[in-house]
């Protein structure tokens, strides 16, 4: 009979002892809008592995590219409610949630790489992460979309009025719907999942996007003109639901950050070192790439400046705050 009470007991235990080990386990869902083998994705896939094997398995991380589990809206507000645990996407779309980070989306705010990689990893990115904890929202780090150039499928740009006339998707925010109109081209608001089809359906004439998207996401098979512009730089913010980063333990919590800032400089690496194979795997695959002279880049400048000073004026301060880190890594 006792021995009988020692085996239940046992089991009791043992079966105590594994759902808590279950209990211990999470698993964070991670989504983005492109599609596999884009720099983001690899970012992802760096972070899940980092993630994995610093914490012994005891936290799971599952990649969603192609906007699987929902636009960008839908996934900051399923972080907001708990149900989604990650999400990495344009910062300028968190202008829907804190009216600042349309900072972001500002045309030719950044010369380079350089300027942007101190601005976004010092006091200022982590202040504009800051704004959204009030939100639900942890925002832990920025990885790289990159440079935007436009792409269309009815003429080369060769001269800013060759962009007059063009219907061209843009990022549902309305400073890149107001720097499309700036230019005399028609803007389309739409999600990035939606974009091929629109594209081949000529719903659309064209659209912006950094090389890698465009390479990612085979545009170039509806698309047969790119302009190299650079006219808008793209930081991605990785954003960290509360409730859920709220359930981790400060172990857990320096895994995450740890993994994150590790996937950060591979991620970006990832970017700016396919820059040139993936320019020439546009060119194999039938597009014609242009450049505009420098005088027609210079009024390309012009147009953006009163979309910049319209859209500055709500947000001066941050602007303002902007412009002066600039300044300082300028002199």
């Amino acid at each position: 009979m006792k021995r009988v009470f020692i085996k239940t007991v046992l089991a009791t235990v043992a079966m105590a002892a594994m759902g808590l080990a279950s209990a211990q386990e999470k698993t964070i869902k991670f989504a983005n809008q492109n599609s596999a083998g884009h720099p983001i994705i690899l970012g992802m896939e760096k972070f899940k592995e980092v993630v994995e094997s610093k914490s012994g398995g005891k936290i799971k991380v599952n990649v969603f590219p192609g906007g699987t589990l929902g636009n960008d809206q839908a996934n900051v507000s399923a972080v907001q409610g708990g149900s989604l645990e990650m999400v990495s996407l344009n910062s300028g779309i968190l202008a829907s949630q804190v009216k600042d980070f349309a900072v972001f989306d500002f045309p030719f705010m950044f010369a380079n790489e350089k300027e942007a990689d101190a601005i976004v990893d010092g006091a200022f990115g982590k202040k504009m992460h800051g704004k959204l904890l009030e939100k639900g929202i942890v925002g832990l780090g920025y990885y790289e979309l990159g440079f935007r150039n436009m792409s269309n499928g009815k003429r080369a740009i060769n001269k800013l009025a060759d962009i007059e006339g063009l219907k061209l998707r843009v990022i549902p925010n309305p400073i890149n719907v107001d720097w499309v109109k700036a230019l005399g081209a028609n803007p389309t608001p739409l999600p990035f999942p939606e974009l091929y089809a629109a594209l081949e359906q000529k719903a659309v004439d064209g659209q912006e996007n950094p090389v890698a998207t465009i390479n990612s996401a085979k545009l170039y098979e509806v698309q047969k003109h790119l302009v190299l512009t650079n006219h808008q730089y793209n930081p991605q913010s990785v954003l960290i639901s509360k409730k859920f980063f709220d359930t981790l333990s400060a172990a857990e919590k320096k895994i995450v950050e740890d993994a994150l800032a590790e996937s950060i400089k591979f991620q970006r690496a990832q970017s700016r070192n396919q820059v040139a194979s993936i320019t020439e795997n546009l060119k194999k695959n039938g597009m014609q790439i242009t450049s505009l002279p420098a005088a027609e880049m210079t009024a390309l400048r012009e147009k953006m400046k009163p979309v910049i000073a319209k859209h500055g004026e709500p947000i001066a301060a941050t602007v303002a705050e902007l412009q002066a880190e600039l300044a300082k890594l300028r002199k």
